[in-house]
């Protein structure tokens, strides 16, 4: 198609020389014939092997994959193909030295994030200390409350810069349920106290084949909720079973529940449930602890009815599965 118009030139040639032979007596008409035939035989052969030359370049650049590899380019044939190859592959190198300054500059934000967390832990610490010897308690108990506040939401950000490197932070080890629980209850202590939560713990499977430090996390941001949105006076129920050689945590709680049309979405970064009265509600804890979720095969679902409670299952991988997973 790009060269048609040389090609309509050739035969407009052709036409041209046979019009000149007719109309003029002293030129054999079918000597013209005969040049015009052996002229479209070596035209015809000349753009048969000039198409296989040209289009051999645009087509291997076609079915080459996606990719910003400079090797899986084709190499050029003629200036016109170089010409191409120098603007296609300037334009992808480009683009590779602006991801990795951009890559650089996100590294550099992560590392000076994480120091910022860490640098602040050291007065959160000494607030603890302070707000642990204030005699009335009264203020004591909103004191906590609001340090818990600050020290989930650091927390929060702490391991979510974290997760996309989860997998060079784990360290698979049976671990005991009923240690790790009522560590990130004790946490809670003062906020339930304030609300008046009770927790009900029953371990029928005590230990799981996991990472402590992330599930950990995870049953902080899942207990969090629970606590968050009880109503006060209300329990929390903790039950670990065993399902077909798979260990079961669930966590049901007396809240305001979630409403049919927001469970799809309530994994999704951000989102805050409708009708939220918590307009501080970052919509992340869910979201990181699905996140974190992943690489340790945990599966992690929700099911709730609004003014009755929400129940949040955790799910392990069967022990010798999670071992062939890890190569053990």
């Amino acid at each position: 198609m790009e060269r048609m118009s040389w090609i309509g030139l050739i035969v407009l040639l052709q036409l041209v020389g046979l019009t000149i032979a007719y109309l003029d007596p002293s030129l054999s008409f079918d000597s013209m014939m005969y040049y015009v035939f052996l002229s479209l035989v070596i035209s015809s052969v000349f753009i048969i092997i000039r198409y296989v030359k040209e289009t051999t370049f645009y087509k291997e650049l076609e079915l080459r994959e996606a990719t910003t590899d400079l090797s899986s380019f084709p190499e050029p044939n003629s200036p016109f193909e170089a010409s191409v190859y120098e603007q296609v592959t300037s334009a992808i190198e480009k683009l590779e030295q602006d991801a990795s300054h951009n890559q650089l500059l996100l590294e550099e934000e992560k590392d000076e994030l994480l120091s910022w967390i860490h640098e602040v832990k050291t007065p959160l610490t000494a607030m603890k200390l302070i707000i642990d010897r204030t005699e009335n308690h009264q203020l004591k108990s909103e004191l906590m409350y609001e340090w818990l506040r600050i020290y989930y939401l650091l927390d929060q950000q702490l391991h979510q810069k974290r997760i996309p490197f989860i997998e060079n932070d784990l360290f698979i080890e049976k671990v005991e349920l009923e240690s790790l629980i009522y560590s990130e209850i004790h946490t809670l202590r003062s906020w339930c106290l304030k609300k008046k939560i009770g927790f009900e713990v029953v371990l029928d499977s005590p230990h799981v084949l996991t990472d402590a430090k992330w599930l950990s996390f995870i049953l902080r941001q899942l207990l969090t909720n629970a606590v968050k949105y009880s109503h006060e006076g209300s329990d929390i129920t903790i039950h670990s079973s065993q399902d077909m050689g798979q260990t079961v945590l669930t966590l049901s709680d007396q809240g305001r529940g979630i409403a049919t049309r927001d469970l799809p979405r309530i994994f999704d970064k951000g989102f805050t449930s409708t009708g939220n009265p918590d307009q501080h509600a970052t919509g992340m804890g869910l979201y990181l602890a699905q996140k974190a979720s992943i690489p340790l095969q945990l599966h992690l679902s929700v099911q709730s009815t609004v003014g009755t409670g929400t129940t949040v299952t955790l799910t392990f991988p069967k022990e010798n599965e999670f071992l062939e997973i890890q190569g053990v």
